[in-house]
């Protein structure tokens, strides 16, 4: 790093410090400003607008959070992640020819206090958990090449006895965690406030009703004391939903963002059904129409809501296609098999192995690389429900394994009936992104 960066990093994190405290009160202007060296790099104003909705809505719920939260956002999140990491981002790049991943997914285990209908993760091993000892090195080995954002999921991650210990090992990066909420109480949300860098997302799949269908009739209540709990200590979080054709409608609604906004949560998950995990059933994947539909409603929830949403399905434009392989993340699941995405339950390496450097430039992951995007249509990004042959491609190429019984049905089994999808949802996919994403001086037919 030369001296002239180095001074740029010093400078931005002394300004950055300098507002922690009087954040809530400065200007989204000023706020801005200060980070904009970041935010303005991204070439696509789509891009732009995201972080920079994501920038002022941390600020305007900063005034809600504990001093340790409101710390920890803005050192780890965005002033580590989103800036001192960047030099160590660019060697890697130099050194390897591609950009590292900006976030790690980690299931530490995949014990669960819930039995819920569908579940992605249902058939993992839930006999050992990932050792603690590797868990930390993923984590150490990635801030050495700049990553400092990390996903906890499982599983339930409350019920992995190391969770706070790590939480506080790893305290100048920022988690993000989803759970079902049923063992957050008051005692919980306390440790979250004294730690400071972890938001946890709690799944619901709409009110009362549709949760308790899936997840227990004793849940919702749960959930609901959960959230107050988090609120009522200044926690930042958020709900996580998993769209189904039963709840696609309802879950982009206005009367449930606007509930789930006056509960106090910064942030909505959006995730489209995918039939892996337990009991798979394409009849529960949201119609092409419906998933178009949710696609509409996310633009529109960002410009009249107070909250920040994101559709790991219908938010491919914003990242260019698909995110996985490495691209933007990958997945170390319970037994270290390192996966290039949590609904992609196939490996080639793992992480008890191999260092974290070598498996994001493995043959494995370089094979997603290198056909990404998949298509010119960034509304069609994913290699299960999109473009089912190139993960079938790829696993062929690869020797890429299945990390549980029954993965292997996602390219088997389900393969007629998911080309009958891809086409089907494709067919209004491709007439949206050549009317409404494509510049008029460049409109043609997606292929």
């Amino acid at each position: 790093m030369t001296l002239k960066e180095k001074v740029k990093l010093y400078t931005t994190t002394t300004a950055i410090k300098s507002v922690i405290k009087v954040l809530p009160k400065i200007s989204d202007e000023r706020w801005l400003s200060i980070v904009k060296g970041r935010v303005y790099r991204l070439k696509k104003k789509e891009e732009r607008d995201f972080l920079e909705n994501l920038l002022v809505n941390l600020k305007k719920a900063s005034a809600k959070m504990a001093p340790s939260v409101r710390n920890k956002v803005v050192m780890n999140l965005i002033n580590n992640a989103m800036i001192q990491g960047q030099p160590r981002r660019k060697a890697f790049t130099e050194k390897y020819g591609i950009t590292p991943p900006n976030h790690i997914v980690i299931s530490p285990t995949m014990k669960c206090n819930l039995k819920c209908y569908g579940c992605y993760a249902w058939q993992y091993s839930k006999k050992e958990d990932l050792p603690y000892d590797v868990c930390n090195r993923i984590v150490d080995e990635a801030n050495a090449i700049g990553i400092y954002f990390f996903v906890i999921t499982g599983g339930e991650p409350f019920v992995w006895p190391e969770l706070y210990d790590f939480l506080s090992r790893h305290n100048d990066s920022f988690f993000q965690i989803y759970t079902n909420g049923t063992i957050i109480d008051d005692e919980v949300a306390k440790k979250l406030a004294e730690l400071g860098n972890a938001v946890p997302c709690i799944s619901v799949e709409g009110f009362e009703k549709e949760t308790a269908a899936r997840r227990g009739s004793e849940t919702w209540g749960r959930i609901m004391d959960a959230m107050d709990a988090l609120n009522r200590n200044g926690v930042l979080f958020g709900f996580s939903v998993t769209a189904t054709r039963e709840n696609n409608d309802l879950v982009v609604s206005d009367e449930f963002i606007d509930f789930f906004v006056n509960k106090g949560c910064f942030i909505g998950w959006y995730f489209n059904y995918i039939p892996i995990g337990r009991e798979p059933n394409l009849d529960l994947m949201p119609t092409p129409e419906q998933r178009d539909y949710r696609r509409k409603r996310i633009l529109e929830i960002r410009k009249t809501k107070n909250i920040v949403v994101a559709d790991f399905w219908n938010d491919g434009n914003l990242v260019n296609g698909c995110m996985a392989g490495g691209k933007n993340y990958l997945h170390i699941n319970v037994n270290g098999d390192v996966e290039p995405c949590v609904f992609v339950h196939f490996a080639a390496d793992n992480i008890k192995e191999k260092s974290l450097a070598e498996v994001i430039t493995s043959p494995f992951f370089m094979a997603f690389r290198k056909r990404q995007p998949y298509t010119e249509n960034h509304l069609r990004p994913c290699t299960i429900i999109d473009n089912p042959q190139v993960l079938r491609d790829i696993v062929a190429e690869t020797g890429a394994y299945s990390t549980h019984d029954g993965a292997e049905t996602i390219i088997t089994d389900l393969a007629k009936q998911l080309d009958e999808y891809s086409c089907a949802y494709g067919r209004i996919a491709d007439k949206v992104w050549n009317e409404e994403y494509v510049p008029d001086e460049e409109k043609q037919a997606v292929s």
